[in-house]
């Protein structure tokens, strides 16, 4: 049943990683709705939930892309953009200090650090913003925010004086801070951390346990790195190592909070709100999200929840599209989806899936207009496609 204006379709996907971005997904599932119904009005708000991706969801959404010079995780420079809309500026880690800036991707676990981003928060500072919101996703690093502060103005200093090197290893030198020279802009601005990690800063469920062996790190790589974080809560604030969401990003979480009075919020959350979803549902038909892999962990914090969430709140039906899906009729249909729909249901193979799922994702949203929007009512369409006819690549 349609509900709404039957041909409005908001179409909010995340990313399919390693095949295609949150804007390229939504873009073929609208080429395969308007093969089927051409006069659909088709939504476009491709999202993400603070990890990679998320500027450029923001930018689909209608914000101004501010390009910058920055470092990356191993001090090389990168050139990369954040968004900016309002007086609110998003920054997303993942493109400035994220694994995909490591050179030649190898992992540098105990040098790699977040010094890049702290330029890009002080870029945005310069230029009048406060309102900051960190994307906090994809870190290369276990430096606890350290370089991050160390670019907005913080010295963190050894025993003898000196300003210790940056990378979490280093961390296990500090003996003091100074903050005398933090940017004074920070007094007059709001940082909102958008993560769905809720890990503390240490232990067992800690930035380095957890997240460390991803970048590289072994058990002797991730002692030094637990020790240098342990030290560096002793400096800034241990009483902020605990709180969900400091392990985000190698501890970039913690390091925000302790210093510059960050808040954390589910990445989802922060986005819908701040490309205004709700009001961008109204008159909705149908709402299309989805990731590269949809299981249990979508249903804890990750984007395709959340927009079903919104949209199940605002009576709206939701369709979920992936590349593959762990999720049993029963789970899908308790978390407020109606159907999904796989790559791997059309193309067996995982490799061609992703190689070839922009033209599946247009199959898929044919297929997805021809049950759910009723191209044969006058009022949308009078073609549908002909089952005997492929779609064009």
């Amino acid at each position: 049943m349609v509900h709404g204006n039957p041909g409005v379709v908001v179409l909010a996907p995340d990313k399919f990683k390693g095949s295609l971005t949150a804007p390229d997904v939504a873009d073929a599932l609208a080429a395969g709705i308007r093969r089927v119904v051409p006069t659909a009005d088709i939504r476009l708000l491709p999202v993400a939930d603070g990890g990679d991706g998320t500027v450029a969801a923001f930018v689909a959404a209608g914000w101004e892309a501010v390009p910058i010079e920055a470092v990356g995780p191993t001090g090389e420079p990168v050139t990369t953009s954040y968004a900016v809309h309002a007086g609110t500026a998003v920054i997303e880690l993942a493109t400035v200090v994220g694994l995909e800036r490591l050179p030649g991707g190898r992992p540098e676990p105990l040098r790699a650090g977040t010094y890049g981003l702290g330029l890009a928060i002080r870029h945005a500072l310069d230029h009048d913003i406060r309102s900051i919101v960190l994307g906090l996703g994809g870190s290369a690093s276990t430096d606890g925010g350290a370089g991050l502060l160390q670019a907005l103005g913080l010295c963190i200093l050894d025993a003898a004086g000196r300003e210790i090197p940056s990378g979490g290893a280093a961390l296990v030198q500090a003996a003091r801070v100074d903050r005398s020279g933090l940017h004074p802009a920070l007094a007059a601005t709001t940082v909102t951390l958008a993560t769905d990690v809720d890990n503390p800063l240490l232990g067992s469920h800690g930035a380095a346990a957890v997240f460390g062996p991803q970048k590289g790190a072994g058990p002797t790589e991730l002692a030094v790195l637990e020790a240098g974080l342990t030290r560096w809560a002793e400096l800034i604030g241990a009483e902020h190592a605990g709180r969900p969401g400091a392990g985000a990003a190698g501890g970039t979480g913690f390091g925000a909070m302790a210093v510059l009075g960050a808040v954390e919020r589910p990445g989802i959350d922060v986005v819908l709100e701040l490309i205004d979803f709700e009001t961008r549902l109204r008159n909705a038909a149908l709402v299309i999200t989805g990731e590269g892999s949809l299981d249990e962990q979508s249903l804890h914090g990750k984007a395709p929840m959340g927009v079903a969430t919104a949209a199940r709140a605002a009576g709206v039906p939701v369709v979920a599209v992936a590349g593959r899906c762990l999720l049993d009729a029963d789970r899908l249909h308790a978390a407020g989806f109606t159907s999904c729909h796989t790559l791997l249901a059309r193309e067996p193979d995982p490799a061609r899936s992703m190689t070839d799922a922009a033209r599946l994702l247009t199959e898929i949203g044919a297929d997805i207009a021809a049950t759910h929007l009723h191209p044969a009512d006058p009022i949308l369409a009078t073609t549908a496609p002909d089952p005997e006819q492929p779609l064009p690549e």
